[in-house]
Parts: C-alpha cells; structure tokens; sequence
C-alpha cells in the first residue's frame, strides 16, 4: 500500500516554543494590586509557534485576569538566551518546561511598582 501523497496547499505544523517574556502593567478597576502600587512588572514564560504568538497568547490570559498589560519586552527562548550568555537556572528552566508541557502562560516573578521612594 502506498502513503498518499502529501498535500502541499496545507502548512507544516510548527513546533511550540517557551519565550521569557517581562511585561509591565498598569493599574485597571479590580485588578487585585495592592492599595498603593502604580502597576507590577511580571516575568513569565509563555507558548507560542513563535515570539508574536507568544506574546499574543500572553497578554490575552493577562487581561482575561483583569489586568492592564502596558508593555511586553521579549527575551527570547531558551536557546536564544544561552546563545546570548544568559545564566538560566534549574528552576527557570523547570517553569518553562511546565509551561510547554501545559501549553500555558508561568508567571515566575511579579514586582510591584509605587510612587514612594526607596530608603537606600
């Protein structure tokens, strides 16, 4: 028996990949910040078959949570920030594994911003 041959009109599947993505919020009405912060910044890792899926497919889970993405800054995948001389720890490493394996979106980190001024 022979393999039918392949259609050529339907695209090649790409593989999901994980970006580092730093993405700076802004203040929205029942955004659970606390009373107080301006906006956060969070690290996260999130899916996509390439960087603007990723980013895409981020920010689109942010606002379902109510929040108010302002800014995305891309850090690129795994492969892309060891070639860059990134340190990636275990632990990173471990976040992005889950966030491929679940095809999701792993906040890792999330800072909040104020207007008070740090004592130094």
């Amino acid at each position: 028996m022979t393999k039918p041959p392949k259609d050529a009109t339907k695209p090649e599947k790409r593989p999901q990949q994980v970006y580092t993505l730093l993405v700076e919020l802004g203040r929205s009405a029942g955004d659970d910040l606390p009373k107080g912060a301006t906006g956060a910044g969070l690290l996260l890792y999130a899916t996509g078959v390439d960087e603007p899926e990723a980013v895409r497919e981020a920010v689109a889970v942010l606002k379902t949570a109510g929040v108010l993405p302002l800014d995305v800054t891309s850090y690129g995948t795994l492969d892309e920030r060891l070639a860059a001389g990134d340190n990636v720890p275990d632990e990173e490493r471990e976040l992005m594994a889950r966030a491929l394996n679940e095809n999701s979106v792993i906040v890792a980190q999330k800072t909040y911003f104020t207007d008070e001024a740090e004592d130094d």
